[in-house]
């Protein structure tokens, strides 16, 4: 039996988790200080680090409670080694660091964008796996645990900051993804004619820099009612919805690949999954597991269990998955 602690802080979030077996998830804790950067439209690093040093050991604790584990039954400690805020990745690695020692455990250090395909079991290789979230927008071949092609990723903004700006144009609060979500329910998603970027070029890369564009002409140009906002929200949905399915499955068209993973914070939304579920084979995380997560980091220590000395673990803010990493 393995009983891994995974522990992420990538961004605002304080999350602990232990998983059993790499299926079995024991116990899921998750401190979001996003009430604070509210305030501000987006994550303020220095604000998250400290909200993290408040709340690493009583997420510890209570992910230790809730899992009715000890330190003697942890086989090993995972954590989140990049990318993401320098400051905030270094509460969660000294965390674990220490605790390995302490504990006398084996630490394994994990990418945060690899993890996120592993917030459930994976499917049978080989699978594409989509990555969309705020920083994030990417396209892998998965052919084995710790074995993968990149496709294509995003040029400019990320779909999730493309929620966020348009969402902040429209005058909506942060994050924008589920602001723009819940607005759209009442929209008309052919209301506006918001473009599509590259989605008749060949490539398996994105560009949605256009579309924040194209949105701040449209509020500048006209006063919007709040049907036209809504409709508008909807539109913005559907455009870039339109464009992370279809370039999904013709990557799986091109690869001859049936499985295809979704994950991180932009795969919780319904319009996104109801769209994928008319396509393909889709394996995707529930919306609990599509933000970040520690279960998908002690479920990929699990199936990519490659432990390191402790002294040797250091944050990689800039990691990426264009180039062959941990």
């Amino acid at each position: 039996m393995s009983v891994i602690l995974g522990i992420e802080t990538s961004c605002d979030e304080t999350a602990a988790s232990v998983v059993q077996d790499g299926s079995i998830i024991r116990s899921n804790v998750v401190a979001s200080s996003v009430k604070i950067h509210q305030q501000y439209g987006g994550v303020v690093p220095e604000q998250a680090a400290r909200a993290q040093l408040s709340s690493m050991i009583p997420v510890l604790h209570e992910t230790l409670q809730q899992a009715r584990v000890k330190s003697v039954d942890i086989d090993s400690i995972a954590v989140t080694f990049g990318p993401g805020l320098i400051g905030s990745l270094l509460v969660g690695v000294e965390t674990a660091k220490t605790l390995a020692v302490v504990w006398g455990k084996p630490i394994v250090p994990v990418n945060h964008l690899l993890a996120h395909f592993y917030a459930i079991p994976p499917p049978p290789f080989p699978w594409i796996g989509l990555l969309t979230s705020g920083g994030h927008t990417d396209l892998i071949l998965s052919k084995n645990h710790g074995e993968w092609e990149y496709l294509g990723g995003t040029r400019d903004d990320a779909a999730g900051e493309a929620f966020d700006k348009t969402g902040r144009l429209l005058g909506l609060p942060y994050p924008g993804g589920p602001a723009i979500a819940k607005l759209a329910e009442h929209g008309n998603p052919d209301a506006f004619p918001v473009p599509r970027p590259m989605l008749d070029d060949d490539s398996l890369d994105f560009s949605f820099s256009g579309l924040k564009t194209a949105v701040s002409r449209i509020i500048h140009d006209q006063h919007l009612d709040d049907q036209q906002r809504a409709d508008l929200a909807a539109s913005i949905q559907e455009a870039i919805v339109d464009v992370l399915v279809l370039k999904t499955v013709r990557a799986a068209q091109q690869h001859k690949v049936a499985h295809v993973v979704v994950a991180g914070g932009v795969a919780a939304n319904s319009r996104l999954r109801d769209k994928f579920e008319l396509e393909i084979d889709l394996h995707i995380p529930p919306p609990t597991l599509c933000t970040d997560n520690a279960v998908m980091v002690a479920r990929y220590a699990h199936f990519n269990f490659h432990p390191i000395p402790w002294e040797s673990v250091d944050v990689a803010p800039n990691l990426s998955l264009d180039r062959q990493a941990i």
